[in-house]
């Protein structure tokens, strides 16, 4: 069935590796789908990671996200993204794959005219389709992430509770600000995440400190502690709710979902009411 109005777009970006990104894009969209919400995961990460963690084998793929960015879908090279987009083992929860091909995107789209829009523009047909669309970035600022910033309506930001989490953070703001003033899109902080939290040191909550104060209400109230558990399950190519439904990880993405969809809710009723 169609979601009549348009879904929500959410990037997960931050260009330091090893924050959760793919974690949290896969086990957040698989908690939206088990509400109900028909949830689309773009894996524009050449690594695929997304891919391989929703038990979908990029090496077997024909097609993939890098096919519908660079190619033009009359001919053999290319593809809609609908085209690409495969069904996963959440019900609710739909796959638009990656490949190792992506890498190439960055060089292939690097020479076109308003490449930074190239993603947007083919994600056009399918947004009624869902109520959430979460694209999944690579870990740096360079053409994918850029082209999922001006696809997005907003964007979430998971930080690694280590030392060092906030470096890059100035540099990733600025780029969000390039894409406000440069290509007048208005992409907003949904949240910033802390992930990899362990609650027993002194200094994962000075970081957490450290987190809040530097972006202020934009942190969400959930933080994803460490959790072998969010491992396993994305090795055998589930999400973790279905893996193991008691674990605590699960249950902070599904607190993450709850926070997700009572801000898309506040927000809606806010303009509505000023319209």
């Amino acid at each position: 069935m169609a979601h009549s109005e348009s879904a929500r777009v959410i990037a997960l970006v931050n260009q330091k590796g090893g924050c959760a990104k793919t974690t949290t894009a896969v086990n957040l969209a698989a908690c939206l789908a088990s509400s109900g919400r028909r949830t689309l995961v773009i894996d524009l990460d050449p690594q695929a990671n997304a891919t391989a963690s929703l038990g979908v084998d990029p090496g077997g793929l024909t097609r993939t996200v890098y096919h519908v960015l660079v190619g033009d879908e009359r001919d053999d090279a290319g593809a809609t993204l609908a085209q690409i987009i495969v069904p996963t083992t959440v019900s609710n929860l739909f796959l638009a794959p990656s490949s190792i091909d992506l890498a190439a995107a960055e060089l292939e789209l690097a020479a076109r005219i308003g490449r930074e829009n190239s993603l947007r523009k083919r994600m056009g047909p399918v947004l009624t389709e869902y109520a959430y669309i979460f694209i999944d970035t690579p870990p740096s600022l360079g053409l994918l992430t850029l082209n999922a910033l001006v696809a997005s309506d907003e964007i979430i930001i998971p930080i690694q509770t280590h030392y060092y989490a906030l470096l890059g953070m100035r540099q990733l703001l600025r780029t969000l600000k390039m894409v406000r003033e440069e290509v007048g899109h208005q992409v907003e902080i949904l949240g910033v995440l802390p992930t990899m939290y362990d609650s027993r040191t002194n200094i994962s909550k000075e970081i957490v400190q450290g987190i809040k104060d530097f972006f202020g209400d934009k942190v969400f109230d959930t933080a994803v502690h460490f959790n072998i558990k969010l491992v396993e399950s994305s090795m055998v190519g589930v999400p973790l709710f279905m893996h193991d439904p008691s674990s605590r990880g699960a249950q902070e993405y599904m607190e993450l979902a709850k926070e997700v969809m009572k801000g898309h809710e506040e927000r809606a009723r806010g303009a509505a009411a000023r319209h």
